[in-house]
């Protein structure tokens, strides 16, 4: 069988203290995206075989695929393996999700070909001990996550938002960017913005804010740069997607969007990746 895995971006971050369990209590607002990797799922011996084409990941029990999988038949009891094939389209280690939303597509995946039926709300409480986002894309729809970000809830945000990504030739984990974020020393008291209801694009860039964005910005400058471009290039509003360091542009049709990527001066390694919200 086979499946999409989409991306996402954050059109909101807010970061508060560290918790005991090693995660941040956030506040993010996230839509999902039609840029996506391609899943194949096959029944398979005992075991989990998973092999990957694309950016150059880890194929073992470090990834999580392979997690997702391996949990998935350990909580079902259900005798037999998966051969499991992922084809890599969205930037790894850039603040997309990518990680995240191939295991919710193995979890929900696995839970189709083996006709488990297991409820989304059960698929999301395991997601959680997977990865943050993981729960997220199990819920399909634009959200509000709170907690670590495996509390959700709706969000109304336009049908029609194009993003245009720009990708750069580093990397920023996620772990770096919390970590600089805390060294930072800034103020995490206060309550977290919400807004559920987003009826057009212009109700949208008061609430573009990423509390990471201001320590990765320090250590790569260009960031900010290529934001700034954006704008320039008639982006309703740009920022830093997750915990970066991919910056997205945000457009209310693709018309305006394909001319900003044309007249966007991008520096050596940099490349843009076009996509819809969804």
């Amino acid at each position: 069988m086979k499946f999409l895995s989409p991306a996402k971006v954050n059109l909101n971050l807010e970061v508060r203290h560290r918790r005991p369990d090693g995660y941040h209590e956030i506040q993010t607002l996230m839509r999902r995206i039609d840029l996506a990797d391609e899943i194949e799922i096959d029944r398979g011996e005992d075991g989990i075989l998973l092999s990957l084409q694309g950016e150059e990941t880890p194929a073992g029990p470090e990834n999580l695929v392979y997690r997702a999988a391996q949990f998935f038949f350990q909580e079902t009891k259900i005798a037999g393996g998966a051969r499991i094939r992922l084809r890599k389209r969205t930037p790894v280690a850039a603040g997309l999700g990518g990680g995240s939303s191939n295991a919710a597509t193995v979890l929900m995946g696995l839970n189709e070909l083996f006709g488990a039926q297991i409820e989304d709300r059960l698929l999301m409480a395991w997601g959680a001990g997977i990865g943050a986002d993981v729960p997220f894309f199990i819920f399909k729809k634009p959200a509000w996550a709170g907690g670590k970000g495996e509390k959700l809830g709706a969000a109304e945000l336009p049908a029609d938002l194009w993003f245009l990504l720009l990708v750069p030739p580093f990397r920023i984990s996620t772990a770096w960017a919390y970590t600089a974020y805390d060294r930072l020393g800034v103020d995490k008291s206060g309550p977290f913005l919400v807004k559920k209801s987003f009826k057009e694009i212009a109700d949208l860039p008061p609430f573009l804010h990423n509390d990471l964005e201001r320590a990765s910005i320090g250590r790569f400058p260009e960031i900010g740069e290529m934001k700034k471009r954006l704008q320039e290039q008639g982006a309703a509003g740009a920022l830093m997607s997750g915990s970066g360091p991919v910056v997205f542009g945000l457009f209310g049709d693709p018309a305006g969007m394909k001319r900003a990527e044309e007249r966007l001066f991008l520096p050596a390694g940099w490349r843009a990746i076009p996509a819809k919200g969804i």
